[in-house]
């Protein structure tokens, strides 16, 4: 039986890759975060804690938006999910290129102001579409299932992760921001329009094939979303709750990680441009690899287990990036991408395990309001970094890490 079929051998293929390749838009538009990061940093000379308000922007819309984003897939469905998500991800990617031209007219703490409100209507979009194709992903097939079928969906945002920093890397510091500027004028944030201009292009046409094509609502007589439900309500399902509390704390190591990986091997004596290409090549190339092992790795092992050996082996690393440093750091770091890459997705599809498909879109509209945490552990790490040191900043993923592992301990149980 293959992964998007169901056992009386109904076929999603079809809906199961177009949701699939929206996962590369959003692990875009994320990765592209942790460069543009450091790069604010460096153009208009912001602290460790301000930068990190590019990620907490992103990340507070996912708190305000997902509950909106789960009353639209009610109302419109899935796919009206999608189509809200992709036009106010392409809309706010498109601010970016006024914003810029208005360099020159006003403070660079108030143009980075605007920054901020462009990315908030960024992350709403990006809010809609990961409160739609999570849970849709989950439900096209069989339910024993769900796990490998996210985890295969999410390798293409590890895909999208990986294309973020190298471009972001060569437009912000390589040639193309020396060329938005010059050594005798203001340092231009025009390289910052570039990317998220194109981006905002591209967007908007996946919108404009989304529109035209046809996604099936999967409903409570669906065989797949019935198989093992029953009507408990969610505040009474112990697992669903430590799983929301635990994929926010997997968000807040996971953009914490990406949003101090720069800024960690530049204190260890590494260029910019080369950290952003570790992070892009190395980092998010076995985050992406993880992912697609993972997919098939479930399809043998419970997926409990894999998320307990993996949780456990992130933990071990971030203690040797804390006090080791240099190269064996690095390799570390490396080795966290590789282990926290199924997190998100078997989490994800662990909390949902048993609701019917009612309960699965208000699940996981909550599910994505965890995703906040992933703002606020740059904001705590950036503080971390500028009064004490950024090594002891990572004691903040490794406390969330040491918490998921006993949440795959529960589901284990349970």
């Amino acid at each position: 039986m293959k992964i998007y079929e169901t056992s009386s051998g109904k076929s999603y293929r079809t809906p199961f890759f177009l949701i699939t390749s929206l996962f590369f838009l959003w692990g875009f538009a994320h990765a592209i975060l942790e460069v543009l990061n450091p790069h604010f940093k460096q153009l208009i000379h912001l602290s460790n804690e301000k930068a990190a308000w590019v990620q907490a922007a992103t990340y507070a819309a996912y708190f305000l938006m997902a509950l909106p984003a789960g009353q639209i897939i009610r109302k419109y469905g899935y796919r009206g999910g999608v189509l809200t998500g992709l036009c106010l991800y392409g809309i706010g990617a498109l601010l970016f290129l006024p914003i810029c031209l208005m360099q020159g007219t006003m403070s660079t703490d108030i143009l980075f102001n605007f920054f901020v409100g462009a990315l908030f209507v960024l992350g709403c979009g990006l809010a809609c579409l990961e409160t739609s194709a999570n849970p849709y992903v989950t439900v096209l097939g069989d339910p024993s299932k769900a796990e490998s079928r996210i985890n295969l969906s999410q390798s293409l945002n590890g895909l999208g992760q990986i294309c973020g920093p190298l471009i972001g890397g060569l437009v912000f510091f390589g040639g193309v921001a020396e060329a938005a500027g010059s050594a005798e004028s203001e340092p231009s944030v025009m390289s910052v329009a570039i990317p998220y201009t194109v981006m905002g292009i591209a967007v908007l046409f996946v919108a404009l094939l989304f529109k035209r094509s046809e996604l099936p609502e999967v409903n409570d007589n669906d065989e797949s979303t019935t198989a093992e439900t029953s009507s408990l309500p969610l505040y009474k399902r112990p697992v669903f709750i430590f799983g929301v509390i635990c994929l926010g704390l997997y968000c807040a190591a996971q953009t914490g990680i990406n949003a101090n990986f720069i800024a960690y091997m530049k204190s260890n004596g590494m260029e910019e441009g080369i950290a952003s290409r570790y992070l892009a090549i190395g980092g998010m190339g076995l985050f992406m690899l993880g992912r697609m092992l993972g997919a098939w790795l479930m399809q043998y092992i419970r997926a409990a287990r894999m998320l307990l050996i993996q949780a456990l082996g992130a933990s071990v690393a971030t203690l040797i990036v804390i006090f080791a440093g240099g190269y064996s750091a690095l390799y570390a770091l490396f080795f966290i991408y590789l282990m926290e890459s199924i997190m998100f997705p078997t989490i994800f599809a662990l909390s949902l395990r048993g609701l019917n498909a009612g309960q699965t879109k208000l699940a996981s509209s909550i599910l994505i309001m965890s995703i906040v945490l992933g703002g606020v552990a740059p904001l705590i790490m950036g503080r971390i970094a500028d009064t004490s040191s950024i090594a002891n900043a990572f004691f903040v993923p490794l406390v969330c890490y040491v918490i998921i592992s006993a949440f795959s301990l529960t589901v284990k149980k349970v």
